[in-house]
């Protein structure tokens, strides 16, 4: 290649400070075996002249498989997600002291809160230094230098935003516990990796050399929280199909790799199998494989549904080898302007075979959306939320609907109980349970439907994976065609059941929810809970003709 030459002092020197830079580069850096969890040692990699290949060389560094792809990538966005024991925060640090030690790559480690250098895995770093015994590295008590420059730095998010916003000069910025991260902090740091401005005009850089800080990139290290959670958001549910078929998702922006323990080579040296087996026996399926497989951790303490109910009722009806029979029931969860949905859903007999919601619009918008989703799909009944703003929607419906069969009802959550006297019961009750009625079980309408919609899923869990026989008509199927259905299982898993003075079932109001455990509306779950009302719908009568007496005869 060329080196087009520059007139100044200044262009000089950086001119040959680049292309001392490409010489370096072009060296042979750390020899890295890989290593197959049931197949070993399986071949051995090493980066010369900037790409990486294959080498019979003796490894100084072993690493997972599922991990030389991130080892491989300049991608923009690298996401390691998974369990515990997967060795992934071992193996990612590895990879950055890899490159610090080749490259001069400068790391920024950072996590949403870090009250202290402990907090960080400055500790980790240290400790792998040592067991790899790289030279080079000067270990202090709030960093880590190399060769006398800056190789790894810390910081926690929340409480550095502006000053990330102005980090330059670095290859890598790693975040541990990234399931954590707001979207304040998301926001501020993805536009924040970038090449180094140079010296010089662009075209003649180029000529000279390549940049050294090219394949900036941000690695993001995490056990995945909730489905709603700003991280799962934005890097693990728009890809979670292919993350589910092929364990990895790429594209010319991201890399996500899916690591857990059984992807880990030395899983069985950490003595954690045992406390493992122990999970698997006693934890809710749910809890367990969010701690030990990576899977969205969507329940909470004292859920109104569990995630392994949830997941039984995906389909029950194909499951069971029932179909839908019955009227077709849709609903409305009304919203005005701002960042909640509005959510329309339709049940079929025990199957919920339509949920969607519209993200934009007023209430009136959302009304007249909501009505052509139900006259599309020839509901016999509709019923909206008219608590609050929907109060306003009874005249709109009224024309929206006019020549149209269906019969139209306001549902207000906040009412006290239907059929106040009618004995409730529950379907985890005990044979010797005593018998209550509506009035003396739930606070309100909301957590009346709330209750039917829990029972029905407790039932179909029951009747799916336990194999006992339940009436169809008590059960509650979620048809899989439903594209957001991982949207309704997140609001239905963790919405907590609320302690109540008078020992009467209640939820948290939508605005108890936001405050107390920062969660969106439910829009989505309060469309479904309202399906779970009956109402009454008139079917003409059968006409029965009359005999027809033969002639003659009287």
């Amino acid at each position: 290649m060329s080196a087009v030459l520059p007139n100044s002092r200044e262009s000089k020197q950086e001119l040959l400070l680049l292309l001392e830079e490409r010489k370096r580069r072009q060296q042979a850096g750390t020899v890295v075996g890989i290593v197959h969890p049931i197949d070993g040692h399986t071949h051995s990699i090493v980066r010369r002249s900037g790409k990486w290949q294959i080498t019979t060389e003796e490894p100084q560094v072993y690493l997972p498989a599922k991990l030389e792809a991130v080892l491989r990538s300049d991608k923009r966005f690298i996401i390691v997600i998974g369990g515990r024991g997967s060795g992934k925060s071992v193996g990612v640090a590895d990879i950055c002291l890899i490159d610090a030690k080749d490259n001069n790559a400068k790391t920024y480690c950072l996590r949403e809160y870090q009250s202290s250098i402990r907090n960080s895995i400055h500790s980790l770093l240290k400790e792998e230094i040592s067991r790899l015994e790289f030279t080079g590295f000067e270990v202090q008590d709030n960093g880590i230098k190399r060769s006398g420059e800056d190789a790894f730095q810390f910081a926690g998010l929340a409480r550095n935003v502006d000053s990330i916003k102005s980090a330059h000069g670095f290859k890598r910025f790693q975040i541990e516990e990234a399931q954590f991260i707001s979207t304040d902090s998301l926001k501020a740091l993805t536009p924040t990796a970038r090449k180094k401005p140079m010296k010089g005009k662009p075209t003649q850089l180029e000529e000279v050399v390549d940049d050294p800080s090219s394949g900036v990139s941000m690695i993001f290290i995490a056990n995945p929280g909730s489905s709603e959670d700003p991280f799962s958001k934005r890097f693990i549910t728009p890809f979670k199909d292919h993350l589910d078929r092929d364990g990895r998702y790429e594209d010319d922006l991201h890399l996500i790799v899916v690591m857990n323990y059984e992807d880990n080579p030395w899983y069985h040296l950490s003595g954690l199998e045992e406390e493992r087996q122990w999970d698997y026996e006693n934890l809710d399926r749910a809890l367990y494989d969010h701690i030990w497989l990576g899977a969205f951790n969507d329940s909470v303490e004292h859920a109104l549904i569990k995630a392994e109910w949830f997941d039984a009722c995906v389909d029950a009806h194909k499951k069971l080898g029932f179909t839908p029979t019955g009227a077709r029931i849709g609903s409305h969860d009304p919203s005005d302007l701002g960042p909640d949905s509005k959510g329309f859903a339709v049940r079929h007999g025990s199957v919920l075979v339509d949920l969607q919601e519209k993200l934009d619009g007023n209430v009136n918008e959302g009304g007249h959306w909501a009505a052509g989703e139900a006259i599309k799909s020839q509901v016999d009944s509709f019923s909206w939320d008219g608590d609050g703003m929907g109060i306003a929607l009874t005249e709109q419906f009224s024309k929206d609907f006019e020549g149209k069969p269906t019969v139209l009802s306001v549902f207000r959550g906040s009412e006290s109980p239907d059929f106040p006297d009618a004995v409730y019961a529950p379907a985890m009750a005990s044979p010797v349970a005593q018998q209550k009625t509506n009035r003396d079980v739930f606070r309100n309408k909301r957590a009346q439907y709330y209750f039917e919609l829990r029972d029905r899923a407790y039932r179909t869990y029951r009747a799916v994976v336990l194999g006992e026989y339940h009436d169809p008509a008590r059960l509650i199927s979620f048809d899989s065609s439903i594209d957001i259905l991982h949207r309704l299982r997140a609001e239905l898993c963790r919405m907590p059941i609320k302690p109540n003075g008078n020992g009467l079932f209640e939820l948290y109001t939508k605005e108890e929810m936001k405050s107390k455990f920062k969660m969106a509306s439910p829009n989505l779950a309060d469309s479904v809970m309202i399906l779970m009302r009956h109402v009454a719908v008139s079917r003409p009568k059968a006409v029965i003709p009359k005999p027809i007496r033969p002639m003659g005869r009287r």
